[in-house]
């Protein structure tokens, strides 16, 4: 009698089941990056006409240090996801004329996100034939950044550009004559906005990292 045909046998069983992704390819790390775009789109759909922002009929000198700081405020309640967007484009535009401060900070965002963040739990971080620890390169990542930001010229660029853009809002703020429209409109969006937004964006970015964040310090 002929012996029964032997039926394959898979290789999946002999070799481990699943495979690390690369970080990148992770569902949480594309969990995360959809979380970010749609706070972004979800912000941005809520910012004012700039033609309104920019309406020259509406400015004027305001008389006393309390009318312009009273105007400010008012000012940041109606237009607060313009002016915020105004602040991001004068760092954007800071960090696009020095390439060398922007490649340092990405570099920087990349290693929190590959080496700690997003890295699998089965995989440890091994560099020139040494093999860290999820506490060593926490502290290696921290230490680093504190370095970039505070002694290099990288964190002055930063500051820089966010008290150009501050002074931005603060002037426009000031000379720009609030309508009885904003009043009417303060209240509903005291809880909305582009603060609310950025809020809910580290919230879901948190979501999305924790779990591969718990996994890494297992």
């Amino acid at each position: 009698m002929s012996s029964p045909p032997i039926l394959p046998i898979s290789s999946s069983e002999s070799q481990p089941q699943s495979q690390s992704q690369a970080p990148i390819a992770t569902p949480a790390f594309r969990s995360f990056i959809n979380h970010i775009s749609d706070s972004v789109r979800q912000g941005l759909a809520q910012r004012r006409p700039w033609t309104e922002l920019a309406d020259r009929s509406a400015f004027s000198k305001p008389e006393s240090f309390s009318e312009a700081t009273l105007r400010v405020r008012k000012n940041y309640s109606y237009f607060r996801v313009n002016y915020l967007t105004a602040i991001a484009l004068v760092l954007a535009f800071s960090l696009l004329s020095h390439p060398f401060s922007l490649l340092v900070l990405l570099g920087l965002l990349s290693a929190w996100l590959f080496l700690y963040l997003f890295r699998p739990s089965d995989q440890p971080l091994v560099l020139f034939g040494r093999t860290f620890s999820d506490k060593e390169t926490l502290g290696i990542l921290t230490v680093t950044s504190l370095f970039v930001v505070f002694l290099t010229t990288v964190g002055s660029l930063l500051i820089s550009a966010l008290f150009v853009g501050v002074a931005v809002v603060c002037v426009h703020g000031a000379f720009r004559v609030p309508e009885d429209l904003f009043l009417d409109e303060q209240e509903s969006s005291a809880s909305t906005g582009f603060l609310s937004f950025l809020g809910g964006a580290a919230t879901n970015a948190a979501v999305a990292a924790a779990p591969v964040v718990a996994a890494a310090r297992a």
